[in-house]
């Protein structure tokens, strides 16, 4: 075979994939339809719970060095409105400027460094599968050609060729507005006042943020003291994101049409169009055909897709690589979707709901408004807004999760203290291994763990206030079992024995009976 898994797509969700499947020592070859990479900030950057993955995987700072704006203010869009965090002491949403081309370009050096196969200029046109293997017929600079593996990963984008050959189904709602979105400096007739707010001659002072007018949403922002982020929202059912690039003055036209007024804008620095629309593929997984990323779920609101479509792909490579390697319990493939798909369900809710706040224009539509803002100003409803949209919430339904609070969530950075030296969770899971991990000197959960030590680390370490007396962590940082305090052996290691059978299987090695 060419390859373990073939990845078709090198956006950032299939660049994502080859990083974690070269971490688990797997195969990984990436198919690009485009010769280059792209040059167009399609998005701005980072947000969510992915970026607490990545500091998992030893990443961040790289990609903090990397930023435009390492530091952004807590405050975020949400439906027209805003998630102000900045009276919070520590703010349950971060994000991290960064337009798309560094992204890839940082994924990209990552997955290199790795060792993945990365050819662009190969477009694939047909694929293949039967119980061993797919195939993959490719269009490539020196002609048609095939590729073999034992599974294949559409991260081809909302259109994905994948998808349709494999015959999923991607259900969903188109919506009509249009959204015109660009980044600019400021125009030398403009004047930024002190509280961030724009002077427009012959218009007066606009307000940050969003201004609705009965013909659609202005909104604007300052990504530096003289760069503008700039959109209006119109419906136009006639109108679809055709690719077409869009042009400073159909920004500018647009403009004046929900304002009635002109804005000048100076240099171009981003300018794109999209239509939202809500889509979630019925399957994540067709055979030995798998989906992540756009390809298999759309959102109707910014800020959610990355921070979706780079979490499918450290929950599936593991599962992946489990597969190939010959350990993977029986149905672990089929949890990708399991898991993956509630959770894109999940950020469907939210994101429906912004669809459903952001195009209301008549006065029921301003009292929802209204009364959400007012909700938004309790401490517990902020923090549990911001969760939800970092996706930070997400607590998949796994065997044993009625047993505690944690398993099945992403587990926590603990302080952790060993005989060498104080370290955390988010050092041990740099590896992308599952982790046994002991807290208060249980012996008896080591000793069941070492029939899996080919693929389970066990550590012993101290921490403060421990939640728990011990917790299995999957490579994709959720927590598969755990030992309440003081939780009796006879109830704790059974479940824990269960939990490593159900992720990590029997291996070829033993025998269960």
């Amino acid at each position: 075979m060419d390859a373990d898994v073939i990845i078709v797509g090198a956006g950032p969700t299939g660049l994502m994939l080859a990083t974690e499947l070269c971490l688990a020592g797997v195969r990984p070859l990436v198919l690009e339809r485009q010769l280059q990479p792209r040059d167009t900030p399609k998005a701005n950057g980072l947000g969510g719970q992915i970026l607490q993955l990545l500091h998992y995987r030893g990443l961040l700072e790289r990609f903090q060095a990397a930023s435009t704006n390492p530091h952004p203010a807590p405050i975020f869009p949400f439906g027209g409105l805003h998630l102000n965090f900045t009276r919070l002491a520590d703010s349950p949403l971060h994000a991290l400027q960064l337009p798309q081309p560094q992204l890839e370009r940082l994924l990209t050096e990552r997955a290199t460094e790795l060792g993945a196969d990365i050819r662009r200029g190969c477009e694939v046109i047909g694929l293949g599968q039967d119980d061993d293997t797919v195939t993959a017929e490719v269009r490539g600079p020196d002609g048609m050609y095939e590729v073999t593996a034992r599974y294949i990963v559409g991260c081809d984008g909302a259109h994905s060729r994948v998808r349709d050959i494999a015959g999923v189904g991607f259900p969903g709602t188109t919506y009509p507005d249009v959204n015109r979105l660009g980044q600019a400096r400021m125009h030398q007739s403009l004047t930024r006042l002190d509280n961030g707010d724009l002077e427009v001659p012959g218009l007066g002072a606009i307000a940050a943020g969003y201004t609705r007018t009965d013909r659609g949403v202005f909104a604007f922002g300052w990504l530096t003291d003289d760069v503008m982020l700039v959109s209006t929202v119109e419906d136009e059912p006639e109108v679809s994101d055709d690719g077409t690039p869009m042009t400073l003055a159909e920004l500018q036209d647009s403009i004046g049409r929900v304002l009635g007024a002109d804005v000048p804008l100076g240099e171009p620095l981003r300018l794109s169009r999209f239509v939202f629309q809500a889509r979630q593929a019925e399957r994540y997984r067709a055979g030995r055909i798998l989906l992540a990323g756009d390809a298999a779920h759309l959102f109707p609101a910014t800020g959610a897709a990355l921070n979706a479509g780079l979490l499918d792909t450290v929950n599936l490579a593991w599962k992946l690589a489990a597969a190939i390697h010959g350990w993977a319990s029986d149905g672990l493939l089929d949890t990708y979707h399991d898991e993956r798909h509630f959770a894109g369900a999940r950020t469907l809710l939210q994101t429906r709901a912004q669809a459903a706040l952001r195009r209301g224009q008549d006065p029921a539509a301003e009292a929802l408004r209204d009364v959400f803002r007012e909700l938004l100003l309790d401490e517990s409803a902020l923090r549990r807004m911001g969760a939800l949209v970092a996706g930070a919430d997400i607590r998949y339904p796994m065997p044993g999760s009625d047993r505690d609070a944690l398993t099945g969530a992403f587990v926590p950075d603990l302080t952790l203290h060993t005989d060498q030296g104080t370290t955390s969770i988010a050092e041990l899971m740099h590896a992308a291994r599952p982790v046994l991990l002991d807290l208060v000197d249980r012996p008896e959960f080591r000793e069941i763990a070492r029939e899996w030590e080919h693929c389970v680390d066990i550590r012993t370490a101290k921490t403060d206030d421990p939640p728990v007396d011990a917790l299995l962590i999957r490579p994709d940082a959720h927590v598969a079992w755990a030992a309440t305090r003081a939780e009796p052996a006879d109830t704790a290691a059974p479940a824990l024995r269960e939990a490593l059978y159900h992720w990590f299987g029997t291996g070829p090695w033993q025998d269960r009976s």
